[in-house]
């Protein structure tokens, strides 16, 4: 059951492999990424019950020690964070769109997962510090009055960790946009 995420975010890759190891090994979780995201950072993404996902991201913290730099947990992540992450979201049509970066993956799939929340919006995508040197972005669509308040509220989790690079709201992007972004 996908009701939480957790991340860790390492500076050694061998430390990293080893957390995802042992975060896995710890409670019933899907690991949804363990790879190197940028030179010398490690991504390990963990999915499952509040209690599972807390339980093993708290291990993973404990055995990683020094080398982690960034953690999160959101114990009732939204559904769409997941599909989103894994780039497997189904969109029929481009409607107004939102593209918000920021400097780190953690708080992407937070400012994300507040977005998702504040207003009904479709998650397109959450690319995650691969290609990005360790920053990310997420990308959405809905009516524009829904992606206003979407965006308002990925806005102020980004801003309140000091981690927002850029954002833009296209209210009405161009057909030829669409097959690029869906």
């Amino acid at each position: 059951m996908r009701e939480a995420i957790g991340v860790i975010e390492t500076i050694s890759i061998a430390v990293g492999v080893a957390i995802a190891d042992e975060m896995a090994k710890t409670a019933d979780v899907e690991l949804l990424e363990a790879s190197a995201i940028c030179p010398g950072k490690y991504l390990i993404l963990v999915a499952g019950d509040v209690e599972s996902v807390d339980c093993s991201l708290a291990r993973g913290i404990e055995v990683g020690g020094d080398v982690v730099v960034d953690t999160l947990f959101i114990p009732h992540v939204h559904p769409q964070v997941f599909p989103a992450i894994l780039a497997a979201t189904d969109i029929e049509e481009l409607e107004a769109l939102c593209v918000v970066e920021t400097f780190t993956a953690a708080s992407s799939i937070l400012a994300a997962d507040a977005a998702a929340k504040a207003a009904r919006v479709e998650l397109i995508e959450i690319r995650l510090a691969k290609g990005l040197g360790g920053k990310g972005f997420f990308v959405m669509t809905g009516e524009i009055f829904e992606i206003e308040a979407a965006h308002e509220a990925a806005l102020r989790i980004a801003r309140e960790g000091g981690t927002l690079v850029r954002s833009v709201v296209i209210p009405r992007p161009h057909g030829d946009l669409a097959p690029k972004v869906l």
